[in-house]
């Protein structure tokens, strides 16, 4: 993790965030799988191999707020044309500090390559592990940056019983070290209450540039 995007991400895990000053800065992809947009309050990154004097046009192109051109449809679309690559959605990214101990739900590791959350997550993460839960499972893996990121997914005929903040929380003690991030759809109320409750704070807003 010793690239530009790496250095903002553990920063704002320790709650050291970007200065609001209404800057977009355009640093390169850590990765060749990894690019998109971090918009913090008042401040951007744009992690993309192109070329920063084309995108700096496209983000003063996209509307009259500058301070929310970062995530607005227009630049998005202009990047998604520009790189062929697609933004699936923009999500509230969130981070914990890992726990020591075990979780705190019975849990055992499996191999179940056709589940589509295992599925989604190799497409965005490497090193991916699974682990079920009576009624769940928790799914780990290394995302943008080489950073540990967690989702967590309960069966319909357990929900209601507290288990998805359980799981949540068992990332937190499933991670080797440092942090663990998770994303979630705005939109998703019961998934951002469910991170908030097992003690994932937000950090920013996170649109992913897909390839494939």
């Amino acid at each position: 993790m010793g690239d530009e995007v790496a250095r903002v991400l553990r920063a704002a895990a320790r709650g050291e965030f970007p200065p609001p000053d209404g800057a977009t800065r355009i640093v390169p992809q850590p990765s060749r799988r990894d690019a998109g947009v971090l918009a913090f309050t008042a401040h951007s990154v744009v992690f993309l191999d192109e070329d920063p004097e084309w995108v700096r046009a496209e983000l003063a192109a996209a509307g009259d707020d500058p301070l929310a051109a970062s995530v607005s449809p227009p630049f998005l679309v202009s990047l998604m044309r520009r790189t062929g690559r697609s933004v699936r959605t923009v999500d509230l990214l969130t981070v914990a500090p890992a726990l020591p101990g075990g979780p705190p739900v019975a849990l055992r590791e499996i191999e179940d390559p056709e589940h589509p959350r295992v599925v989604r997550a190799r497409r965005y993460r490497d090193d991916v592990r699974v682990w079920r839960a009576d009624g769940g499972i928790v799914v780990l893996g290394r995302a943008v940056a080489g950073r540990w990121e967690a989702a967590v997914e309960v069966d319909g005929e357990a929900r209601g019983r507290g288990l998805g903040v359980r799981l949540a929380l068992a990332a937190r003690h499933l991670v080797p070290e440092g942090h663990v991030w998770a994303q979630q759809t705005p939109g998703n109320a019961r998934s951002v209450r469910t991170f908030q409750a097992a003690g994932y704070r937000p950090v920013c807003a996170e649109a992913l540039l897909t390839a494939g």
